[in-house]
């Protein structure tokens, strides 16, 4: 048996669901990368592209283009915030990444980002129906996932906040897609997000202004 055939084998059945080994294991390394980016430990990087490698196979056994997109992009990104803290690390007193909260302006850059992206990605996927049978919800997890990771490898505090609105799509989709797991896991995901952006909020507040660095900035 190859490692692909037993990733997207069945694992266990939940509420009459099957759950694949690849959607179970690339979410529960989802789950730890989430966990260190919360520490604000480097290790949430090789985490998040070590689970968008394993949820690629479950993705693609569900024939959702829009899943797949996002973890290639969760793959991509997770190498440039890799380095991007590895640059910042040193503008925090304890030698993890200084947090902040963006400026309006930013904020206005990331939906506007946002908005444009799913129109003009939805629209590709409209022109090409084969690309995805969910279009502007594979369009909206596809940019959404970019927006919330560059925040995250910038420090901000709405990186949280990103992927919880990326959340509230992708979880029903999960579920009606037959990746169970991908659903359940995201209880916790939830849990996680309130912590962590609470965390990451009164950081911001005590942190000493700094000098801001490509890609990262405290």
């Amino acid at each position: 048996m190859s490692a692909l055939t037993w990733l997207n084998a069945e694992a266990f059945t939940v509420f009459g669901q099957k759950v694949i080994w690849s959607d179970m294991i690339g979410n529960l390394m989802g789950l730890a990368a989430l966990a260190l980016g919360w520490r604000r430990s480097l290790w949430t990087w090789p985490a998040q592209l070590l689970s968008g490698l394993i949820l690629i196979a479950a993705y693609a056994s569900a024939h959702l283009t829009g899943g797949v997109g996002k973890q290639l992009l969760v793959i991509g990104v997770a190498v440039w915030g890799w380095r991007a803290w590895q640059r910042g690390r040193q503008q925090a007193q304890d030698g993890s990444i200084a947090v902040r909260t963006a400026g309006w302006k930013e904020r206005g850059l990331l939906l506007a980002g946002a908005a444009l992206g799913t129109l003009a990605v939805g629209g590709l996927f409209t022109a090409f129906p084969h690309l995805s049978w969910s279009p502007w919800a594979d369009a909206y997890i596809f940019v959404g996932t970019v927006v919330a990771m560059v925040a995250q490898a910038r420090g901000l505090v709405e990186f949280w906040f990103a992927w919880l609105l990326v959340d509230l799509v992708g979880v029903p989709l999960a579920f009606t897609n037959g990746l169970p797991f991908s659903g359940l896991v995201y209880v916790v995901y939830f849990a996680l997000v309130l912590w962590g952006a609470y965390d990451w909020y009164q950081r911001s507040r005590t942190a000493a202004p700094a000098p801001a660095l490509e890609g990262a900035t405290a």
